[in-house]
This record gives structure tokens, sequence and C-alpha cells, in this order.
């Protein structure tokens, strides 16, 4: 997935019309009292001689009641960490760090979680060589993808969902070496106790109920939000009356797939093809 990260920025001002001015024009001291933080904090990132973290962000934005709007701090923040990432997928990311459950489905490729760093590059290049994305742009993809999979090491470690529709283990990506390193990636994985991966088979045909990669995780407090991905846009949804019913099509996928036991031998099986 796209990933460009920038310096994150000191929050700014607003332009549009401001409901809470006594807030707005509170003194670095009452402000960073009700935020939490120094005034000298405060009045380092008002002056750009320190970046803001987005933990400084989200408490500005609760300060003044800006949390979840269009020119909340912590939506500039993710624009300009993750500037050229999929709309919704800077938002997905804060996500999947803290999630204690990830069930995911993709299509065509090895999802990022799971890639090897060679698989990762040779699908950046292959962007690069579209003139898709920029050389500078391709480092920074593979740098998100590697830093998302500290999730997998992370302790304790998230319950793992992976379900892979068969394109994703017969489509070979960089030649015999590097996928069959990439498969190699994927029998380790399977054997994990907090893991589980299954393959869906072109057979399922109609049974499918999904054609796009899709993300569901579930936060320490037990919500889930879904991450949805089409070739130009992603969509972070947190509204549990429309992740219900993605969940329930997720449970529907993993009833219909292979096994985790049909699964790893279908791969082992394309993996000695790679030999």
């Amino acid at each position: 997935m796209p990933g460009l990260s920038r310096p994150a920025p000191a929050p700014k001002p607003s332009s549009s019309p401001d409901p809470h001015p006594q807030a707005r024009n509170a003194t670095a001291l009452e402000l960073g009292a009700r935020m939490g933080y120094s005034p000298t904090q405060v009045s380092h990132v008002e002056t750009a001689l320190k970046n803001a973290t987005l933990p400084f962000c989200r408490a500005a934005d609760a300060v003044l009641e800006l949390a979840g709007t269009e020119e909340s701090f912590e939506r500039e923040w993710l624009k300009m960490k993750y500037g050229a990432l999929l709309e919704g997928f800077s938002g997905f990311i804060e996500y999947e760090r803290r999630a204690v459950e990830i069930r995911l489905y993709e299509v065509g490729a090895i999802p990022g979680l799971l890639q090897t760093h060679e698989y990762a590059t040779v699908l950046a290049e292959s962007y690069v060589r579209r003139g898709t994305i920029t050389d500078d742009q391709a480092r920074e993809r593979i740098e998100v993808t590697a830093k998302r999979q500290e999730v997998i090491a992370r302790t304790p470690p998230p319950l793992i969902f992976v379900v892979l529709d068969e394109g994703c283990v017969r489509r070979f990506v960089g030649g015999p070496a590097v996928m069959r390193a990439q498969l190699d990636r994927v029998l380790e994985f399977a054997e994990q106790p907090n893991a589980m991966v299954q393959v869906a088979p072109f057979a399922m045909g109609e049974r499918r109920p999904f054609d796009l990669p899709l993300y569901l995780l579930t936060l320490p407090d037990r919500s889930i939000v879904s991450y949805a991905e089409s070739t130009h846009r992603g969509h972070l949804e947190r509204d549990s009356r429309f992740v219900g019913p993605i969940l329930s099509a997720y449970y529907q996928l993993q009833k219909h797939a292979l096994s985790q036991t049909q699964s790893v031998a279908m791969i082992d099986q394309v993996r000695k093809g790679t030999s």
C-alpha cells in the first residue's frame, strides 16, 4: 500500500468560524494546563520549534472540541505524516497499531503485514515503472510496510486472521527466489499460535462475499472498525451499523474458505513449484 511520511506539523489556527474563541485564545499556560502539557511544550509547538506529536494533537482536539471534525489537528497530523497514502489508510494504520484482533482479506498480492522486504520492493518498483509513484514514494511505501509489521511482534500480540484469495498464492511476484521466500514467510506465520491462515480458492465462485481487499480491526474496547480499498481510494468505517454486516460476511468467507490445514498444504505445494 502507498506510503509517504513527512514531519508532523505544528497545529494551526482554523480559518473557519470559531465556535470556541475563549478556548482558542487561551494562553500557553492555560491551554497547556487543560491539555496536560507544560506551557513550554505548547509554546514550542506553536512557534514550530518542535513538531506536534499525535497525542499532543489529540489533546488539543479534545480541549478545542475539534475531535472527529474536518479541521482537527489529528487529521492534519495524519495527512502530513502519510501524505501519499490512499484516503483513509493513514487513520487505519493508527488503529492497526492498537488492535487486539486483526481480520483481513487480500486479493492478488500477499498482504503487507506478511510481505518480505524483497517482495514489497518488487511491488513498489513495479509502480515506479508504470509511473504511478516516484522513487522516493516507493522507498517510503516499503518503510511503511516494514513499520506496520511491528504489530506482529508486539507483546501481547494481536490475534490475526488472514484469508488470501488463491491469486495471492499463485501470482508469482519477483521470480522464483522472491516468491519462494515469500511463501516461506506465510507458512512460518501460519505456525504462530495467534495466527490463522486460510485460502479462498477460485472454486468458491459466487460464494466469495468480497471482491476487494478488506481489513477488520477489533480495538481494546471491543469496538470494530473496517477498512476497504479500491485502486484509487480507501475507506475507513467506524459506524457499527455498517461494520456489523461486513463482519458477518467475513465469517461467511472463513466458513467457505479452505481450512488452515488445507490452505497450508496448497501454499506448500505452490512453494515447491518455485524450486
